[in-house]
């Protein structure tokens, strides 16, 4: 099994690039593909861990693993909103990543680390109390 890609109409060369995406990410855990806002958003383990977009890879990163990604010549995720360029915390891998799964590891662990940070530093919502009917 590849992995899980959710319903959607997509090309069977996005579907190969999807595969091999989830392929990388394998050593992991379980990786999971969603369709969503015209490229994909892909899950480990339940956990939202990068986006493809435009057949590229962006790795969710942190303020503690984006210097690993800048020093690697790696580009922020960007996008074109009310006529801003707008930037998110996924970056691009390098090249040699994209290869195999052993290379993909290393930067694969750091997009992990920063999804467990970002789970974490939520707070949970308040807890609603329940009226108490008697009767």
């Amino acid at each position: 099994m590849q992995g899980v890609i959710e319903t959607g109409l997509f090309s069977v060369q996005q579907n190969e690039f999807i595969d091999h995406c989830l392929d990388l990410l394998k050593p992991l855990g379980l990786p999971h593909a969603k369709r969503m806002f015209g490229g994909h958003g892909l899950y480990l383990d339940g956990l939202f861990i990068a986006i493809i977009a435009d057949e590229q890879l962006f790795l969710k990163t942190d303020v503690p693993t984006r210097a690993a990604f800048e020093a690697a010549g790696c580009q922020p995720f960007t996008y074109l909103a009310q006529g801003k360029v707008m930037q998110m915390n996924y970056w691009s891998v390098p090249a040699d990543a994209m290869e195999c799964p052993a290379q993909m590891l290393p930067w694969a662990r750091l997009a992990l680390e920063a999804a467990l940070r970002a789970r974490a530093a939520k707070t949970p919502a308040p807890r609603r109390k329940r009226a108490v009917v008697r009767l």
